[in-house]
């Protein structure tokens, strides 16, 4: 072990009590990078649980038996990605009878063989995978052909294959061509939506960056949820300034090391459950009534990322700075969403993108944070509606279904 990642290992221990004491060490450091890795923070305050432990534990699995959300299937498919890493994603094609046929003119315009419909691909966030686009899928199912693809690593996807073999670092360069690989499988041909939640909006920003011919021949509109251009160095995550500078002095270290002992940790993370849960809570929520099904429903998808993953994929946000990319958008209609209490990727970094593209529908989401999408599903899938059919990739007549509420007095339909 280097000497920094031991002093940032004891930084670790010391701040949590833990004398000498490395399993509970790793185990809250653990919780610390799982919830920066789902947008959150370490030194949060969460109020004492009074419910009995098993009842909680039975209250979970009620939960997630009870749930419908991530329960949605597409056609399966894999593409691989240019250092041999399998990527799956799925396909949710156009239900002929929910959709009007062409006009007599359309018929006559593109003889009788229709124009590739428009294929809208959706990229989920950093410990997320396609399911958190839960709401999304089941509001735009069968009325407009979408991707719905994991990214490297994380869901269904393989490790990959350059940060295991190789020991490749990965950055946001590597996303934007696996997003590539993704389109060149999946929807090789037609106009293409992107639509991107966090990372995954970093994801479109890179895709952008590396093939604007692209982005000038195929894309009809961009959807950029939740995320940044850049600067994310900066956001304190609602921290005092004294806690976030601790956590950016040993972060680095502790990552490393977390990243050699994954078996460890998730026993830490797994012990901690109760701990995890509030926190992941605290930053992924504003609403005081999100449904409790899907408060869970989201720790289940953070709790699915391995920690080794977690730690591989943290350094590559500090040097995200897509910027200059945006320009790439200029022409296109771009929908720019966030929630204003959003601690990850703070409103402000979306407001920013939008003085980049000053033609943009800027929304901010108030009572909303991070998972806005699963927070406030109805003003999301609405706005992303109206920009499919600006685009002209929902057809008049087209109908979009229900989105439900995530309200604790509402259920999704």
């Amino acid at each position: 072990m280097s000497e920094s990642s031991a002093e940032a290992v004891a930084a670790v221990a010391s701040a949590t009590g833990a004398a000498g004491g490395w399993r509970r060490a790793t185990g809250i450091a653990g919780i610390a990078i799982g919830v920066i890795a789902a947008g959150a923070a370490t030194g949060v305050a969460i109020e004492r649980m009074t419910v009995g432990r098993g009842m909680r534990q039975k209250a979970r699995l009620a939960l997630d038996s009870a749930g419908p959300y991530g329960a949605l299937r597409g056609t399966p498919g894999k593409a691989y990605a240019d250092d041999g890493t399998e990527l799956y994603y799925e396909v949710d094609d156009v239900d002929p009878e929910a959709v009007p046929p062409l006009s007599p003119r359309r018929r006559r315009l593109f003889g009788r063989k229709a124009p590739a419909p428009v294929t809208v691909v959706f990229s989920h966030g950093y410990c997320l995978n396609q399911d958190s686009w839960h709401f999304q899928r089941a509001a735009l199912r069968g009325v407009v052909r979408t991707v719905h693809w994991d990214q490297r690593s994380h869901g269904r996807s393989a490790r990959g294959v350059g940060q295991v073999q190789g020991d490749v670092p990965l950055d946001i360069e590597q996303l934007g061509r696996d997003l590539k690989a993704v389109i060149d499988a999946a929807a090789p041909e037609g106009p293409l939506v992107l639509v991107g939640h966090s990372m995954g909006g970093m994801t479109v920003m890179a895709l952008a960056d590396q093939y604007p011919e692209l982005i000038r021949e195929r894309v009809v509109a961009v959807a950029l949820v939740g995320t940044s251009s850049g600067r994310l160095g900066e956001v304190n995550y609602g921290l005092p300034v004294a806690g976030v500078n601790a956590v950016r002095r040993v972060l680095p270290g502790v990552l490393k090391v977390l990243g050699q002992r994954a078996e460890l940790v998730e026993k830490g993370r797994r012990a901690t459950a109760e701990l995890f849960a509030g926190i992941i809570k605290r930053y992924s929520f504003a609403s005081r009534d999100v449904d409790p099904a899907v408060a869970r429903f989201a720790e289940r998808l953070i709790e699915g990322t391995p920690i080794d993953v977690v730690a591989e994929f943290y350094p590559a946000f500090g040097d995200h700075d897509k910027t200059e990319a945006l320009v790439h958008f200029a022409d296109l209609p771009v929908l720019v969403l966030a929630g204003v209490q959003d601690l990850v990727t703070p409103s402000e970094h979306s407001e920013a993108i939008a003085d980049v593209l000053p033609d943009a529908e800027l929304v901010l989401v108030p009572d909303a944070g991070h998972l806005v999408m699963l927070e406030h599903p109805e003003v999301v899938t609405d706005r992303l509606a109206d920009l499919l059919t600006r685009a002209g990739a929902v057809p008049a007549g087209a109908t979009v279904s229900g989105y439900g509420s995530t309200s604790s007095t509402a259920r999704p339909g």
